[in-house]
């Protein structure tokens, strides 16, 4: 058989993709990654949208973005758990990725060996602008990368980074790395206006 013949047949096979939606809070990634979703069905494929069971600020089985966008999900406490859920679908979307353990790289790259897009939203830094629980790992490895910016909650400049805030003050680099919360406990902050805690 010659070379043509197997590129053509390789070429017939779905190509997986992993593509990571990444930001401080309040950049819109939830609601890109929804966007993404709901476009899947007009190209009548099938896709599963999960997040981790950790996050339960506004819905327990919805993904529901800052701004009261919705859409159903299926709740995960561990990254194998997607491999079974993703039976048959064509693409994968990923809530709150940075709540999921280093067992995700693997699991996305198994996805996307299989033909699966996958499509990861989260948090690329923590509140101390370190980088945060697998995302940098998938960011490496990803075939696409939208880095969401936010408004700045003090300037109304551009946001890149996640002011965890304790009565009203910038939060402790001592406390926990996960904490969950909305506009009560955090705002998203430029590079001038973010604070050291």
């Amino acid at each position: 058989m010659s070379a043509l013949p197997q590129r053509l047949a390789s070429a017939a096979r779905p190509h997986g993709q992993l593509e990571l939606i990444c930001g401080p809070m309040f950049s819109g990634k939830s609601e890109e990654l929804m966007r993404r979703l709901r476009r899947v069905g007009y190209a009548r494929k099938t896709a599963i949208l999960v997040k981790p069971a950790i996050d339960d600020r506004y819905s327990v089985d919805e993904v529901v973005s800052h701004e009261g966008q919705r859409m159903a999900a299926r709740v995960v406490r561990t990254p194998e758990a997607i491999m079974q859920l993703a039976a048959g679908a064509d693409v994968v979307g990923v809530d709150e990725g940075q709540f999921l353990d280093d067992s995700l790289i693997d699991v996305c790259q198994e996805l996307v060996d299989r033909g699966v897009r996958v499509l990861i939203a989260g948090l690329d830094l923590d509140y101390r602008q370190q980088p945060f629980g697998p995302m940098p790992r998938l960011l490496a490895m990803a075939d696409e990368v939208a880095k969401l910016k936010a408004v700045c909650h003090s300037c109304g400049e551009a946001a890149m980074f996640t002011q965890r805030l304790v009565d009203g003050e910038p939060a402790p680099f001592s406390g926990e790395t996960v904490v969950i919360g909305g506009l009560d406990s955090y705002e998203a902050r430029c590079r001038t206006c973010f604070q050291p805690g």
